[in-house]
């Protein structure tokens, strides 16, 4: 609901502050006062294209903000959300507009700045302007088929259409993304099976290259050290000999000496003596030294092939690292993810099947719950249609014809709200073809046409914007005028309505009055706006009534359709 405009310096308004309330609020005064200033100003504040031209003479800068009060559930706070811009559901709205006078123009959203296409489209949320020369709300189509399920009470089998159509959607993701990883893995089966059957064939260990690298040091030690044992052992053997030479060469010398007549206690032959006795010592530690080199050999468990089997098998581990481009301890769990990927292709073609299969079958509930929502719109359309013809006679359109197109666009244009495009049409003289309502209807027909249409909806069109009535009697007058009024009373009763008008049988059916008017004398002249009381709204209706002559009669009139 619209709770208050600030008007600015827009064509010969310097200052208006008003407050509105619910319900129905005549706009009256003579023509030219400036009625349309106050819904151009309107416009301004909901995103309706800026003119340098609506500054007033002399003004720098027009401005206009317009406070709403939506409850919580109005569907303005999603699109501010979608925007990013800050809210409080619980608070107000507050819309403004600024305009310089070289046609430069400034919106905001909460005091947020925010480019006027956002503004629009939260404008378009919170009015509609049906007029002689435009009408905003029922001429966009889209918004057709949300008024005809509110219409028909359908909304419950459109969230039920939505869900199956996620549901399809969701079912069409997990079958193709199924569709393309078989076909992936189709492709790469053949590497895999290659690969995994060398890996099977190597079948590599956690941990096996730490354990094979050292083996092979410890092995490559041992061949080395082995290599050292033999050396000294060679030499040991060679050193027995020629101490046992030595040894037989000392007892041929003693046996020499004492063959030439030397005495056994003597000097010379106690020395060879010794010296035999210490070859002796020296070939006992020889022997013991050959026999620990011969011990130390043995506790070197070493084979040649031993070698030779431990760095075959590391390199043939490392050679299908590289291969694989992964480290060597990354191969065990690399073999477990080639057979599980295999295992995978297998039954992929399975899963696929199963993925189809569930495809299908939301594919058809989601088409049943739709072609049930198509019936149900169809006859809500008919209905509809009955409804606003019955409104049409009393409005001046007897001659009028309305219906609901109810259009299947088919499976290939399917989506949450169903398969359905939904238009309202009129055919405004006997014989004529039908065609939409921007399309056929004159600006006051336009205008009549929307006013029976809301008559029809009113009460089941869930949250109503405020809705801007400008003229819609234009061109009528006695029971005509008094079934706009009528119609407009009754549409207030559930929403808030403005209408400019010219009817005093119109005005008086209003909860409040404004009477719009110009004061000042050539050099400066204003727009202003009176807040009527009854007397003065009396006195206002009366002059609708007579003209520039109020008579007593009038006033009785007035009075009469006042409290009719």
């Amino acid at each position: 609901m619209l709770i208050g405009l600030w008007i600015r310096d827009v064509v010969l308004i310097d200052a208006l502050d008003l407050s509105i309330g619910p319900g129905l609020t005549a706009l009256t005064g003579e023509t030219g006062a400036g009625k349309s200033i106050i819904l151009d100003a309107l416009g301004l504040a909901t995103g309706a294209r800026a003119d340098a031209g609506l500054v007033r003479q002399g003004a720098t800068q027009a401005s206009v903000t317009a406070a709403f009060a939506p409850p919580p559930a109005h569907p303005v706070w999603a699109v501010l959300e979608d925007k990013g811009l800050s809210f409080a559901s619980d608070e107000d709205l507050v819309l403004r507009r600024t305009v310089s006078a070289d046609g430069r123009s400034r919106a905001f959203v909460n005091d947020q700045a925010a480019g006027v296409g956002v503004l629009k489209e939260i404008g378009e949320q919170l009015l509609e302007v049906h007029g002689q020369h435009e009408t905003v709300g029922l001429l966009d189509t889209r918004r057709h088929r949300p008024l005809l399920d509110a219409f028909g009470g359908l909304e419950p089998s459109a969230m039920a259409t939505s869900s199956r159509w996620i549901a399809w959607r969701a079912a069409r993701a997990a079958a193709d993304a199924l569709t393309a990883e078989v076909g992936r893995a189709a492709a790469e089966t053949e590497e895999l099976t290659l690969r995994l059957a060398e890996l099977d064939r190597l079948a590599p260990q956690s941990g096996e290259e730490t354990t094979l690298a050292e083996q092979r040091a410890v092995l490559g030690a041992s061949e080395k050290a082995l290599s050292d044992i033999r050396q000294a052992h060679d030499a040991l053997n060679g050193l027995s000999t020629k101490l046992s030479s030595a040894a037989r060469a000392l007892e041929r010398a003693r046996e020499r000496t004492l063959a030439a007549g030397a005495m056994e206690e003597g000097e010379a032959v106690r020395r060879l003596i010794a010296g035999a006795e210490a070859i002796d010592r020296a070939l006992t530690e020889a022997g013991e030294a050959e026999a620990a080199v011969d011990l130390a050999a043995l506790a070197f468990d070493f084979r040649p092939d031993q070698l030779e089997s431990v760095e075959e098998r590391l390199f043939e581990l490392r050679a299908m690292g590289r291969k694989l481009g992964a480290p060597v301890e990354q191969l065990p769990e690399i073999r477990l993810r080639f057979a599980a990927r295999l295992r995978a292709v297998e039954s992929s073609t399975e899963a696929l099947k199963a993925a189809q299969a569930d495809l299908a079958a939301a594919r058809s509930a989601y088409l049943a719950e739709a072609a049930a929502l198509t019936m149900a719109r169809t006859a809500a359309g008919e209905r509809l249609a009955k409804a606003v013809s019955a409104e049409l006679g009393p409005l001046k359109l007897d001659k009028a014809r309305f219906r609901v197109a109810v259009a299947p666009m088919g499976e290939d244009r399917a989506g949450p709200a169903g398969v359905d495009r939904v238009a309202f049409e009129i055919a405004t003289n006997p014989g004529a073809p039908f065609g939409e309502l921007g399309d056929i209807a004159s600006g006051g027909e336009l205008a009549r046409f929307a006013l029976a249409l809301k008559a029809a909806l009113a009460g089941r069109g869930g949250i109503q914007p405020l809705m801007i009535f400008d003229e819609v009697d234009q061109g009528v007058g006695g029971a005509v005028a008094d079934a706009v009024g009528l119609r407009l009373k009754r549409l207030a009763a559930d929403a808030q309505v403005l209408v400019v008008t010219h009817s005093p049988q119109v005005a008086a059916r209003a909860d409040a009055h404004w009477r719009i008017s110009k004061t000042g004398d050539g050099d400066r002249v204003r727009t202003t706006v009176e807040v009527l009381d009854a007397a003065a709204r009396e006195e206002e209706i009366a002059r609708m009534l007579a003209g520039a002559q109020i008579t007593d009669a009038a006033r009785a009139a007035a009075r009469a359709l006042m409290h009719a």
